[in-house]
């Protein structure tokens, strides 16, 4: 199970958000509460701050190694500031088709979008599903295909469906990702548990989506998460209860006052800073996180220091 993080708000010390919180992104890669699997694959994030020499582009750091094994982190993070981050570890199966490499560390990033991307899921037979789905990719972004994982084509796949940037263009694109992804899966009979929970990030703005489709390529599975995930590993109810595990969202202000923890002052939205997105609630007080649901998309967006959010039901 991969994990993300992403962040928008003041421009604070990246390490406040990777390496000084008790539940931090690397320490979970170690040490999981909510997933009991190291991530071993590698991880990475991007940030973009105006203390950058270029600062409409994200810095970006990738490291296909376990997070907390990196040597590098310690000398890197605490140099860097950030008003918006996305950062990922990476899960993947062992076995010959695994490739650790730099290229397929999230989050992954390519020219003439402002997005970049991380996942937290997975696209069954995605190479086979190429035979259809190539179709609807455009040539400038395929080019800039690096790796080898199902996220990169994803990623790709949804630039060459997006009509623009705004909130509805973003929705309606990853509507058209699905639909274009099940029509390929029936027409070559490749249906299997399809689980997308993508955070995609531009500068100050954060769309998070929590979705996919079932056993049988339905959009609108049924179960509670929590009972099918008493299951065992590598069953048919435990798949399905990693797929309508919510997200989680944390929105409030103040969170550069609270060292060393992912914390918040709560208040209304309409008047919090900060808002972070993640794979699990990452502070003691679960209570304090919003749920995003299976099913649902989060547009979030930070404006003259005050954050906006809307949360929507995918049409489907």
């Amino acid at each position: 199970m991969c994990r993300v993080l992403a962040y928008i708000g003041p421009d604070i010390p990246v390490e406040s958000l990777l390496l000084e919180p008790e539940n931090s992104l690397i320490h979970q890669s170690l040490d999981p509460q909510l997933h009991r699997q190291l991530q071993l694959a590698g991880w990475g994030f991007g940030v973009w701050s105006d203390h950058l020499l270029k600062p409409e582009k994200p810095f970006l750091y990738h490291r296909p190694m376990a997070a907390f094994h990196d040597n590098n982190a310690q000398g890197i993070i605490p140099s860097l500031r950030g008003s918006t981050l996305l950062a990922h570890v990476r899960a993947a199966d062992y076995d010959s088709l695994t490739v650790l490499a730099d290229e397929n560390c999230h989050p992954f990033s390519v020219n003439e979008t402002p997005w970049i991307i991380a996942h937290n899921g997975a696209l069954p037979n995605w190479r086979m599903l190429q035979r259809d789905l190539l179709q609807h990719c455009e040539d400038r972004f395929l080019q800039q295909m690096q790796g080898t994982t199902d996220t990169e084509f994803l990623y790709v796949l949804l630039l060459s469906l997006l009509r623009g940037d705004s909130d509805e263009d973003v929705q309606k694109g990853f509507e058209s990702l699905l639909k274009v992804i099940l029509h390929a899966m029936k027409k070559l009979d490749l249906i299997e548990v399809t689980q997308l929970k993508i955070a995609l990030v531009a500068p100050n703005r954060i769309i998070g989506v929590n979705y996919g489709s079932g056993h049988k390529g339905e959009t609108d599975p049924k179960g509670d998460w929590q009972e099918l995930r008493k299951s065992e590993s590598d069953t048919d109810d435990h798949a399905l209860s990693m797929l309508l595990e919510p997200m989680y969202l944390l929105i409030g202000k103040n969170f550069e006052d609270h060292a060393k923890s992912y914390k918040v002052d709560s208040c209304p939205v309409a008047e919090a800073t900060s808002a972070i997105f993640a794979s699990e609630p990452l502070t003691e007080d679960q209570s304090e996180w919003l749920n995003i649901e299976f099913g649902e998309i989060v547009a979030l967006e930070r404006k003259g220091g005050k954050i906006s959010m809307t949360v929507s039901k995918l049409n489907l």
